[in-house]
């Protein structure tokens, strides 16, 4: 029996951190949860994930690394309104440097 094989050259696939690529069951699995509880992640406002057009959630890495970081603080004792809320606050925090950044950049004009 012969055997097709098609040769490929200089494929890339490339993607940015905040594309949605990995559907529910991946991203659960790359985060060590269950997709459940990726569910009720979404339901309650901690992770966002794109949605395809047939309306399939596609988390990026960025949603992943978040999921991490979600259940590396609930393993150290915090609930869902703590996960929140130091989420909330490094947001926070990010937007503060941004703008001091750009003050500084004013500054020196």
């Amino acid at each position: 029996m012969a055997t097709y094989r098609r040769q490929v050259t200089n494929v890339k696939a490339t993607f940015d951190d905040e594309q949605g690529v990995f559907m529910i069951s991946v991203a659960a699995e790359l985060a060590e949860m269950h997709p459940q509880t990726l569910r009720m992640y979404e339901t309650r406002g901690l992770i966002a994930p794109k949605r395809s057009p047939k309306n399939t959630r596609l988390y990026s890495r960025r949603d992943v690394e978040r999921l991490r970081r979600i259940q590396e603080m609930t393993a150290q004792g915090l609930n869902l309104v703590g996960v929140e809320t130091v989420l909330a606050l490094e947001e926070q925090v990010e937007k503060l440097k941004a703008r001091v950044a750009e003050l500084e950049g004013r500054k020196r004009i």
